[in-house]
């Protein structure tokens, strides 16, 4: 990764106090960058602030699936800095239950964080990357190229962020705008220990053994390399990109191998 490439670009990470948005701030603090992000736990926004007392950081609370602390922490952002280089929307929120007993309210709050949030930051900043010939970047997942059980609003939400995101990139093409979407895979983060579920409550616990999973500081890594290198799309596990594969050619099959995977005895165990 070129030292340079950040140094003074005005860089927003949306959902930045933790996990990949916390990992991601911390190498662009190293890279010299502006660094603007938000939060809902103001605690965490201030434990971020005291931890980087240096960096030229903006922090500011909020909520992405509300238009209004969307608007507040860009129009933020722009009086502060004068102007948006790259938006990487990273704030997401993940689910955990079967339809059946699934309250609709839990697909409707994942949907507004993780595709309604995007839409919301992205259309606000958009006339200033526009300007500055910058970048967009969505981070999404394989449940947005195979839906995955226990997770159907989750994989919705990451299938609309695909769809949405490869429209605004072929419409942005000619003003040099370049638009990523990137699909970490399973990386080490709080994600899974505050998955909603079927009554949208954090579930507590994780599913998976988390000290096997990459790292966030790894993935982050790869993400600001692949807005470097002005990348379409990356997957960063060899599981998404055999998922996809076998998905595309053999969905059938697909259907088989992912339901041996998340169930045992007929139980959602992952």
């Amino acid at each position: 990764m070129n030292n340079l490439f950040f140094n003074n670009k005005v860089v927003v990470v949306t959902g930045g106090t933790d996990g990949i948005g916390r990992a991601l701030i911390e190498i662009l603090i190293s890279k010299n960058a502006k660094i603007a992000t938000c939060g809902r736990n103001q605690s965490k926004l201030d434990d971020l602030n005291k931890q980087h007392p240096n960096a030229n950081l903006l922090c500011c609370k909020a909520d992405v699936s509300i238009f209004s602390d969307c608007e507040n922490f860009i129009k933020t952002t722009l009086t502060h800095f004068g102007k948006i280089d790259i938006l990487i929307n990273n704030a997401g929120i993940s689910m955990r239950s079967e339809l059946v007993d699934c309250d609709v309210d839990v697909i409707k709050k994942v949907m507004d964080i993780n595709f309604m949030g995007t839409v919301y930051c992205t259309k606000l900043a958009l006339t200033s990357i526009i300007e500055n010939q910058g970048s967009i970047v969505g981070i999404s997942s394989i449940a947005g190229y195979r839906g995955l059980p226990g997770r159907s609003g989750y994989s919705a939400s990451k299938f609309a962020l695909n769809g949405w995101l490869e429209s605004i990139r072929t419409e942005l093409m000619d003003k040099h705008v370049n638009v990523l979407w990137v699909c970490p895979g399973f990386t080490q983060s709080n994600i899974r220990n505050v998955a909603l579920n079927e009554k949208a409550e954090a579930q507590g616990e994780s599913p998976l053994d988390e000290s096997s999973l990459m790292t966030a500081s790894e993935c982050a890594n790869h993400i600001l390399t692949a807005i470097e290198k002005k990348k379409r799309t990356v997957i960063l596990s060899f599981q998404g990109k055999q998922t996809i594969f076998i998905n595309k050619l053999f969905p059938k099959w697909a259907d088989t191998l992912i339901r041996n995977f998340f169930y045992k005895k007929g139980k959602l165990v992952k």
